[in-house]
């Protein structure tokens, strides 16, 4: 998981206010039950010491969120009277939570997030097809693609000595307007990296689609024949097969930095345990950060206020740095400080996944003389 969108926000100084919110708005009175939630967590961060104008930045965030069906969660970061972050969750958090502190909470975003994997989905017939890509940090990028050939589309009945060639004809066109989307979609693809390709739609034009891709984004494709380009239809069921193969790639590649993991360990160089991998990021040594996410932990560590790599697991090793004032924070906040500022990257795993001690454990970029 890259978290490097994270990085403008631990550049600003605290304190950070960070709220989330049940923001339902499935019953007949739904806006009354949100308004009620945030006003008790509203008091609760005024006994924290949050300052009015943060908190008054925040109840317009609470307003102005759009009404969205179903049940949904809301996640609100802000500080010095501005909301730096307001972005709706899939589902409802455990609980509704507000915390002021030196850091942002982010935490619980990322778990909800999930790792973004850059793909691209496209829905296609035989005129075209739609292409939409969608990179890490979630901006889509959409294009429509109208094939070349326009005539004949369709394997008409013609009967007598033509029919076969206007059988083939529609054959023809129908190849190469697959040859347009899939030229189309390779130039998507490089442009944002995407790690893999989900094609819907009709299943023929899926099918030419597929084999006129190059051999190397033939391999990162799925091929479904669901979805329709005919306006209103229902795609719910291609949104859930893009899904998917999204959590293929995800789970992939949480086993491939496993598997790195447990090479390293093999040599005895890869940190485990909070004392050691935080030895790691303060060198700039971690590659990838594997970690159980618990919600419920109070490990805390101290940080300086402006290097990310100025973390510690007491205050004195920050103070023989050099570093004034350090301030404890929640551990979790610290690391993703830590792993953002040094370009590394997170993987969020299971107890059982790996071996790790204290849920958390590191995959080097190099070893040297200070690794254990």
């Amino acid at each position: 998981m890259n978290v490097a969108f994270l990085r403008p926000l631990f550049d600003q100084p605290g304190p950070w206010v960070s709220v989330y919110l049940d923001a339902s708005r499935d019953g007949a009175n739904a806006d009354h039950e949100v308004g009620l939630r945030w006003r008790a967590l509203r008091s609760d961060l005024a006994g924290q010491g949050a300052d009015p104008a943060t908190l008054d930045a925040l109840d317009q965030a609470v307003r102005d969120q759009p009404a969205r069906p179903g049940r949904h969660g809301l996640v609100l970061l802000a500080r010095a009277g501005r909301v730096a972050l307001a972005e709706p969750l899939p589902a409802p958090p455990p609980s509704d939570e507000a915390r002021l502190g030196p850091l942002p909470h982010v935490m619980p975003l990322l778990a909800h997030r999930g790792e973004e994997v850059t793909h691209v989905r496209v829905l296609a017939d035989r005129t075209g097809g739609d292409l939409d890509g969608i990179t890490a940090d979630e901006v889509p990028r959409q294009r429509t693609v109208d094939g070349g050939e326009t005539f004949p589309l369709r394997k008409v009945q013609a009967g007598g000595w033509s029919h076969r060639r206007y059988q083939q004809a529609a054959e023809v066109s129908w190849e190469r307007n697959a040859g347009d989307v899939a030229a189309a979609t390779v130039d998507l693809a490089e442009s944002i990296g995407a790690e893999v390709i989900v094609v819907g739609g009709d299943v023929r034009a899926a099918q030419l689609f597929t084999q006129r891709l190059p051999a190397r984004w033939r391999e990162r494709t799925v091929r479904t024949d669901l979805g329709s380009r005919h306006a209103g239809a229902d795609n719910t069921a291609l949104d859930d097969a893009t899904g998917r193969a999204i959590a293929e790639v995800t789970g992939r590649h949480t086993r491939e930095v496993i598997d790195r993991y447990q090479a390293q360990a093999g040599e005895g160089t890869a940190p485990t345990g909070l004392a050691e991998v935080v030895a790691a990021l303060q060198r700039g040594q971690v590659d990838t950060v594997l970690l159980v996410n618990d919600n419920s932990s109070t490990d805390t560590l101290w940080v300086g206020p402006d290097d990310p790599t100025h973390l510690a697991v007491d205050e004195e090793s920050l103070t023989a740095l050099g570093v004034r004032d350090p301030q404890r924070v929640r551990a979790d906040a610290a690391l993703l400080r830590a792993i953002a500022g040094t370009d590394a990257q997170l993987v969020l795993v299971e107890p059982d996944d790996a071996p790790l001690e204290h849920g958390i454990g590191a995959v080097l970029r190099y070893a040297d003389a200070t690794t254990s």
